[in-house]
């Protein structure tokens, strides 16, 4: 467990609300977007699912007192891989996206690589926490 740093803990509640509005957005208007950006509703629409999920997870996390270390730590691996992933789904000829497409994937991509990259730093910051 861990005392985390004031950084930390703002870095994970940020996330958790940037992706509970996310995940409202994809999962109600999965249609809208898939016309918009040209990208596949069922993509758009389970990436929203997924996010409720891990909104309500990283929201509990970052108004723990103290957190699990290795939590924070899949955390902060799952936001690098997916800020990856999504780059790379650009690159790999599965979707076609248009251009408004191809920058509302890289922009999000963009914004879960600083939250991952904010975690990191605030988990380096954060204190052991001493046992009960």
């Amino acid at each position: 467990m861990i005392q985390p740093s004031l950084l930390l803990r703002r870095a994970l509640l940020a996330d958790a609300i940037f992706s509970g509005l996310s995940a409202l957005l994809l999962t109600i208007s999965a249609g809208v977007l898939a016309f918009l950006l040209n990208l596949p509703e069922a993509l758009l629409r389970e990436t929203g699912l997924f996010l409720i999920a891990y909104a309500a997870l990283v929201g509990w996390l970052g108004t723990r007192q103290a957190m699990p270390k290795a939590l924070v730590r899949i955390v902060v691996a799952g936001n690098a891989a997916w800020a990856v992933a999504s780059i790379a789904l650009l690159f790999s000829g599965a979707v076609t996206p248009n251009l408004f497409g191809e920058v509302f994937v890289a922009l999000q991509a963009i914004v879960v690589g600083i939250f991952a990259e904010l975690q990191f730093v605030g988990l380096r910051r954060s204190a052991d926490a001493l046992p009960a």
